[in-house]
């Protein structure tokens, strides 16, 4: 009966990391030592001192905030110091906006399973733009974060995958700059390059700026989405996109169906 209870109890864990993706919170951080956080992590040091709970929903050092009810799309595209890293063409009918931390396995599953059939059915056909915005949880994935901004702009996108790709090799509770640099030099990245960025407050300010930000437009977790103005906060599958995305095609002049 015990190890039944145990299996229900991992069972309906797992169900709920399925559902609510990385749901852990920390400020972004260029040292230090950390533990990815989880629906069920443990606890971290917080960035900036002190300790961060394991979510946004219970974080007393993040304090009273302001979340906006049902953002517009100015408000929801609204940007700070640093430039979107957004994919597809600028017109594309619907956008879509993805919240990731480089250590979180949902987003790498999602790199994985659903980017590459995305990419070539909605975004190279020019349907959809998909925008990429940095929501780091815990110091190990704030470093790598920093990383990722430092590389050549049209790296960007290969970095981030090779992140995701090789996170075994990186992702520890202990902030390994060693391990980071070793992924992000595959780009081109120096190691002088790789240090200087780490020290660059303005980069820091403005990676701090769009996490912010998410969380003023109720992201608490990652991957969450906003998919034509609409936020999705669960890990969504090739069908769940194409579902939300057909449909908001379909309302811009019936051409879903060339999505497929």
């Amino acid at each position: 009966m015990q190890r039944a209870r145990g299996l229900a109890i991992l069972t309906a864990l797992s169900a709920a990391l399925a559902l609510g993706g990385c749901a852990g919170e920390q400020l972004l951080a260029a040292g230090g030592a950390s533990v990815e956080t989880t629906a069920t992590g443990s606890s971290n040091a917080s960035a900036y001192g002190g300790a961060t709970p394991q979510s946004e929903m219970n974080d007393a050092t993040v304090g009273p905030r302001e979340v906006i009810a049902n953002p517009s799309v100015g408000e929801i595209m609204q940007t700070g110091t640093l430039p979107e890293m957004a994919y597809g063409r600028a017109d594309a009918p619907v956008t879509v906006i993805k919240y990731m931390s480089l250590t979180c396995p949902y987003c790498r599953k999602f790199h994985q399973e659903v980017w590459p059939e995305l990419k070539k059915r909605y975004v190279d056909s020019g349907k959809v733009r998909f925008i990429y915005r940095e929501f780091p949880i815990g110091k190990t994935s704030g470093n790598a974060t920093i990383a990722l901004r430092c590389a050549a702009p049209d790296k960007y996108l290969d970095l981030y995958g090779r992140f995701l790709d090789q996170q075994a090799t990186w992702v520890s509770q202990e902030v390994r700059p060693d391990a980071i640099f070793a992924v992000a030099k595959q780009v081109g990245i120096t190691r002088d390059q790789f240090d200087a960025c780490l020290k660059n407050q303005a980069m820091i300010d403005g990676l701090k700026w769009v996490k912010d930000r998410g969380r003023t437009l109720g992201i608490i977790g990652t991957p969450n989405f906003f998919v034509d103005g609409k936020l999705v906060k669960r890990v969504l599958s090739l069908a769940d996109m194409s579902a939300q995305i057909d449909a908001a095609l379909a309302t811009r002049g019936g051409v879903a169906a060339a999505g497929r």
